[in-house]
């Protein structure tokens, strides 16, 4: 669910690109001073900017209080989140409409909209402040969030997976109910070392490096065959990639997988969002993406319709970077 696209150069700038109410289609960048830009995440129409002082800024569209400043006014400038600065913030995440964070004391906060209980606070409440979700503790240890258009996902160092709110169409992996306003687990008896939630179907890679899929079946973005997508409310095993699966990345209606030897991508591609071509709109079987087999990927990601991958040398580039703050 990541769009506009944001990136980290060893200057410390962060650059923004694509669709955006507040710089009318065109480039920008920014710097923060004596500070830099360690994680970053991207809704429809806001984004959140963790930085290397621990500290959160926010910008975009805040008509759900996504932004968690206290009011739904836009904000066209990285605006930093003071009430979490005593908490020192470590990751965050941002979907449709809200937001999610967590802390170096192990605390994960949300803020925005909530139809769907996508908060985790026990009610479908909007909320225009960051609360705290009483369901963690420190003993969680949060390695990596997730946020869909309405689901809400929370995986933890030792592999567990808990995800929350909307799960019409089987996104959060729990088979007999419409939504749920608190974390739950989800478990296939494997744990996990990824998590991705697209708009409405996730995924996630299993330490083994085992891929699994769940959600929305149309347009071949679970990247199952037609037989077992009668069963897409529940967890399944993607087969058809015979490699180690290391990342896994959902945007809306396609999905991409970073092995360890190269990129597969399937489901809708239209927009050329797969990266096979311009002739191939959409495909349920997992495919190779061909002109980058020479190059190293590190790290994937996907917006609603583009997907963007970085290299080893630009990710070795941006950690050396880091390293010095």
């Amino acid at each position: 669910m990541r769009e506009p696209e944001e990136l980290m150069p060893d200057s410390g700038a962060v650059f923004t690109f694509g669709k955006s109410k507040f710089t009318e289609n065109n480039p920008g960048k920014f710097w923060f001073k004596n500070d830099v830009p360690v994680h970053v995440s991207c809704g429809d129409e806001h984004s959140a900017i963790v930085t290397g002082n621990n500290k959160l800024y926010m910008f975009g569209s805040n008509n759900w209080g996504q932004l968690g400043l206290g009011s739904k006014s836009a904000v066209s400038k990285p605006t930093c989140v003071k009430a979490l600065k005593p908490e020192k913030v470590k990751l965050a995440a941002c979907g449709r409409n809200h937001t999610l964070v967590s802390t170096e004391g192990g605390n994960v906060y949300a803020t925005g909209g909530n139809n769907e209980g996508q908060l985790g606070l026990g009610d479908t409440e909007e909320r225009n402040t960051f609360h705290v979700i009483s369901f963690f503790t420190s003993e969680h240890k949060i390695k990596q969030l997730s946020a869909g258009s309405n689901t809400s996902a929370a995986l933890t160092e030792d592999g567990r997976l808990f995800m929350w709110g909307d799960n019409s169409e089987g996104q959060i992996g729990l088979k007999n109910v419409t939504n749920v306003c608190v974390p739950q687990q989800v478990t296939i008896g494997k744990p996990v070392s990824w998590i991705s939630c697209g708009y409405y179907h996730s995924a996630f890679v299993t330490t083994d490096g085992e891929l699994y899929v769940f959600g929305e079946p149309e347009n071949g973005k679970l990247g199952l065959p037609n037989q077992l997508l009668g069963n897409h409310r529940t967890p399944q095993l993607v087969s058809e990639i015979p490699e180690k699966v290391i990342q896994v990345a959902c945007g809306g209606e396609h999905t991409v997988v970073l092995t360890e030897n190269a990129v597969y991508t399937f489901g809708l591609g239209q927009f050329g969002q797969l990266g096979l071509g311009t002739f191939l709109f959409e495909t349920s079987e997992p495919k190779v993406i061909e002109n980058i087999r020479d190059q190293t990927i590190s790290h994937i990601s996907c917006g609603e319709n583009h997907t963007a991958l970085i290299t080893a040398t630009a990710m070795k580039n941006l950690l050396k970077k880091l390293l010095l703050i």
